[in-house]
Formats: C-alpha cells, sequence, structure tokens
C-alpha cells in the first residue's frame, strides 16, 4: 500500500513538473514573438509623417457666449447643511432601514443604489413626477431634508443669482429649506474645500417656491437684470448657467418649449405656471437663472420631468415677472408675500356635461363657503357659479384665484354670479389669504387677540396658551401655535399654526408666561428643542423639531 502511494505521489509530481515546463516555455515563446513585434514597430519608416500644429483661427464669439461672459459671475454655488435632529437620533434607534441620501457631490455608482436613493414619493402614477418632479437636491426630496434618522449632517447643493450689489440672493425654496445653515460660494472665490460665505434668510414664499437670501460683502457685487417674461415666445432661445452635480459654472442652452405650464395640481400649483425648456437641467441647477439673448433673467430654473432623475429634455423655471413680484415682497418689512382670498373651494378641470347642465360656458362653480369668511359675508353660496370680477370675465379657476390673489386685503371686488340661471352680483371684501386659511382649518380662532411678544418676534411665530379642553385632551398643558413668520426660525424648524408646544430644552411652556421667559434667554448658537404635539392626533406623541438660532 506505502509503495502504491509513493508511486502515485511520484508520478503526480512528475506531472506537475511537466505542467510547469509546458508553461514556462509558452509564456518565454509569446516573450520573444512580442518582443519581434516591438522592435518591428520601432523599426518601420515614420520620416514622411508631418508634425501637427494647432492653428490660431480668430471666431467672432456668439451669443451663448457673450451671455455667459456677462452673467456668469453674478450666478452662485449655493451649499446647505441640516443638523441631526433630537427626534432622528431617537428614530435612529427605531428604524432598521434608514439610510444616509446619496451626497450630490460623491454620488453612489451603484445604479441600484441611485434609483432607491432618488425614487422617493414614486408610485403616484407612470408620470413618475417623484414628489413635485423631482427636487434638484440630487433627487433629494425636501421631506428629506432635515436631518438624517442616522445622526449624520446632511448636505445638499443649489444655485442662485446675485440681483443686488449689497449680496441679496434669489433661489428656489427648497434649496434652502430647513437648512441649518447656508454657504454661498461666489464665481470668483478659490475653488478649494471651503464650503463658501455663510449666508442668512431673508423671506420665503412655499407658494411660489422661492427663496430671499443674503451675505455679507464689504465691496459692491455682480449683479443680473431681470427680463419679461411676458415678452418670451415659443421658440426663442435661453440658456441656464449653474451648478449641476456640482459642477460651478456650467452653461447650457435650448428654447421655450411651452409657456404657463401648471405641473402640480390642485392648491399648491395655484401659484406656478412655469415656462418649459430643454436646456439642459439636472440636480444643482435648482435655483439658477434662465436667461434669454439679451442676458436678462427670465426664469428660475426650478424642476424637471424624468424617469431617471436626470435630464429629459423638460425642465421648468418660474417666470421672471412671478419672481420680481414675490421678490419685492419678501424683501419688504414683513418679509413675507401677502396674497387676497375670498374663502371659498372649488374644482378645475370640470367636465362639459357639468357646464351644459348648470348652464354656464366660462367660470367657477362654488363647492364650499367658509363660515365668515369674505366670500359668506358677500352672500356666496355652494352652488354659485362666478362668472365676473369688477365686469371682467372669469375664463375658469386658474384666473379666479390669480385675480384675487393679486388684490391688496381689505380691497372691495364686485363679483358677479349665476344662482339657479338667474345673474346677481355681491359686494365682497378680500381678505388675507393666509389667515383665511388658517381660520378655515381652524387654526387660529377668529378675531382672536394680538398674542405678539418679543420672545414670539426672536422666534418668528404667535402663540396663546391652550384651552382647558385641549390640555385636558393633551393630558398637558402648553402653547398652541397662532401663526408662523415665513422664513422665521421657527418656519424654517418645521414649526406649524395648530401644534401645542409643552417645553422647549425640556423647560415647560405651560402658560405664556413660562414661554416668554424660557424663549428670552435664548441666544444665537444655542441648540433649541421643542417638544410638541398635534392636539388634532394626540394619540401621535410628543416629536422633536429642533434646530441652532442664529
Amino acid at each position: 500500500m506505502k509503495s502504491f502511494l509513493a508511486s502515485l505521489r511520484s508520478h503526480r509530481l512528475a506531472s506537475t513538473f511537466l505542467l510547469l515546463a509546458t508553461v514556462s516555455a509558452a509564456i518565454i515563446g509569446g516573450s520573444f514573438a512580442a518582443h519581434g513585434v516591438r522592435g518591428q514597430e520601432r523599426t518601420s519608416d515614420s520620416t514622411d509623417a508631418t508634425p501637427l500644429k494647432v492653428v490660431n483661427s480668430p471666431t467672432d464669439p456668439n451669443a451663448f457666449v457673450k451671455i455667459a461672459k456677462a452673467v456668469g459671475p453674478a450666478v452662485v454655488n449655493i451649499n446647505t447643511q441640516t443638523l441631526p435632529k433630537a427626534a432622528d437620533l431617537k428614530n435612529r434607534h427605531m428604524n432598521p432601514h434608514s439610510r444616509v441620501q446619496p451626497n450630490p457631490q460623491n454620488p453612489p455608482d451603484d445604479d441600484e443604489d441611485q434609483d432607491q436613493g432618488q425614487g422617493q414619493g414614486q408610485g403616484q402614477g407612470d408620470n413618475n413626477f417623484q414628489d413635485f418632479f423631482n427636487r434638484f437636491f440630487g433627487g433629494q426630496a425636501p421631506d428629506q431634508g432635515e436631518g438624517g434618522d442616522d445622526g449624520q449632517v446632511r448636505e445638499s447643493l443649489g444655485s442662485g443669482f446675485i440681483v443686488d450689489p449689497k449680496g441679496y440672493i434669489i433661489t428656489n425654496n427648497h434649496v434652502i429649506e430647513k437648512a441649518d445653515k447656508i454657504y454661498v460660494k461666489l464665481s470668483t472665490d478659490p475653488d478649494t474645500q471651503d464650503l463658501g460665505r455663510p449666508a442668512r434668510v431673508i423671506g420665503v414664499d412655499k407658494a411660489t417656491d422661492l427663496a430671499v437670501i443674503k451675505i455679507d460683502t464689504n465691496s459692491p457685487l455682480p449683479t443680473v437684470k431681470m427680463g419679461n417674461s411676458d415678452m418670451t415666445q415659443v421658440g426663442d432661445w435661453v440658456e441656464a448657467i449653474g451648478s449641476p452635480f456640482a459642477l460651478a459654472q456650467t452653461v447650457t442652452a435650448g428654447i421655450i418649449s411651452a409657456k404657463n405650464r401648471t405641473i402640480e395640481p390642485g392648491v399648491a400649483g395655484q401659484f406656478q405656471h412655469f415656462l418649459q425648456t430643454d436646456a439642459a437641467i439636472n440636480p444643482g441647477n435648482s435655483g439658477g437663472p434662465l436667461l434669454d439673448m439679451n442676458a436678462e433673467v427670465i426664469g428660475v430654473n426650478t424642476a424637471i420631468y424624468t424617469q431617471s432623475a436626470g435630464y429629459q429634455g423638460i425642465g421648468f423655471a418660474m417666470p421672471s415677472n412671478t419672481v420680481v413680484a414675490v421678490y419685492n415682497d419678501l424683501i419688504s418689512p414683513s418679509h413675507k408675500v401677502t396674497r387676497g382670498s375670498i374663502g371659498i373651494s372649488f374644482r378645475s378641470g370640470l367636465s362639459g356635461a357639468v357646464n351644459r347642465v348648470y348652464g354656464f360656458k366660462n367660470g367657477v362653480l362654488v363647492q364650499q363657503v367658509q363660515p365668515g369668511g369674505p366670500a359668506d359675508k358677500g352672500g356666496i353660496k355652494p352652488g354659485d357659479i362666478i362668472t365676473t370680477i369688477d365686469g371682467r370675465s372669469i375664463k375658469d379657476g386658474d384666473d379666479l384665484v390669480n385675480d384675487i390673489a393679486s388684490r391688496r386685503p381689505g380691497s372691495s371686488i364686485r363679483l358677479g354670479y349665476l344662482r339657479e340661471g338667474k345673474q346677481a352680483d355681491a359686494t365682497v371684501t378680500v381678505g388675507d389669504r393666509d389667515r383665511v386659511f388658517a381660520d378655515l382649518t381652524g387654526q387660529q380662532p377668529q378675531n382672536a387677540p394680538d398674542n405678539s411678544s418679543e420672545a414670539g418676534e426672536k422666534l418668528g411665530l404667535i402663540v396663546r396658551q391652550v384651552t382647558d379642553q385641549t390640555a385636558t385632551r393633551l393630558h398637558t398643558s402648553g402653547v398652541i401655535i397662532q401663526s408662523v413668520r415665513t422664513g422665521s426660525f421657527a418656519d424654517l424648524t418645521g414649526l406649524e399654526p395648530g401644534l401645542v408646544i409643552v417645553r422647549i430644552n425640556k423647560h415647560p411652556t405651560g402658560t405664556k408666561d413660562q414661554f416668554d421667559a424660557v424663549v428670552k434667554n435664548l441666544k444665537s448658537g444655542d441648540d433649541v428643542v421643542f417638544e410638541v404635539m398635534d392636539p388634532r392626533h394626540p394619540e401621535n406623541g410628543i416629536n422633536y423639531p429642533a434646530g441652532t438660532l442664529q
């Protein structure tokens, strides 16, 4: 048996040596063959080849070159940071499926990961709108932007442009929404790892997704010119400048593909009527300018339609005429956009059968009237068909909303309407849209006393002590938020009218005096953690919105 094993090992060893010898011979042979080829290449005759030269042929710069040079210095790169919140740290241990959204500056290589990271909010039909046409945070939806539930800092990227040499910048609200820190890089700033100059929020308008921020400067900054978007035509050439995928000062060109596009249905899209363009727009372009051939801004790049989370030839920009009106309101002392409302609801896009049965061609069929609201006080009832405003015919719901929204609260309008086929008219006093909607949802009592205070001003909200009934339902006392100033610390932290604040930084706020005392001691740079409850859903318990007071 031993001799048999020895023989087997001997034969196996011999086979191994034979195999190695064969492989070695093949390698050596291949080396000689390759050497022969290389030698032949080196000895080939190339004396008849002519060396290449760069030709300096002067060309006149086209319009796109001139626009990029003229406007580029006023286009900025915006970086934001969202710090982890107390609630996120708590949820970190409760949500085993939490994951970090991809950083726009370091996108994932795995296509499947990228699709998952940019597919938040899908499933609303084949159009794949991805939470209002895939906001430009590298696919990150706004609700994903307030700190990671993994306890990590979130960074987002966008664009903007300077409109005032003192440092005022226009961008999109979703670029800076809920950010704890905002940084701006100018085209002239050094290309380093530095995030840029700190910026502060002047005001935001969620209805149009616009925001105004400001940076400090010791010298005048370059600015853009605002053009007239109403003068643009389908087919006009346009140019976009921004920072897609963190590639600053990227220039793309295209045409105006359509005008007056409403891409988000319902109340959310009432003030969003976009210019559509095929100029390449990608994550990071959001908030950047869309320019005409006069180098004037005619739109703010806001959204894209996509099924791949990237450019597919359809982008949307908020028209400059809307932008200018919103900007002027946001830099006013109130730092908010005031719109008119009469307190009614209606359904748009009714079929022709409804028009025929109710006997009207143009107009708005009133569905609901807010009790005690402006329309109710003027005698308007559900089922009425509003046909005119101050004698001008109303085409549809958008026409009605735009007209009334442009009116100042307190002004009067004459509404013509049909009721059971008979023509009538009513005088209605226009109300403040924010207050009207707050009253409609029961978030702020009518004729409520002015509960503003120095403490409330610091946070940007107005509160009052909860009623005994509410305290009993919540099993705790607190102050209920009556209103939140747009763009304030409270707004950016996520506080909303109707929520009840029970503690701030673990200090009870069961009364208005306690709330004022706690807030009075807060100073810039302090971390502020609110403990809030929703009286409409007390079963949800306490939530912990938080931020760093600027």
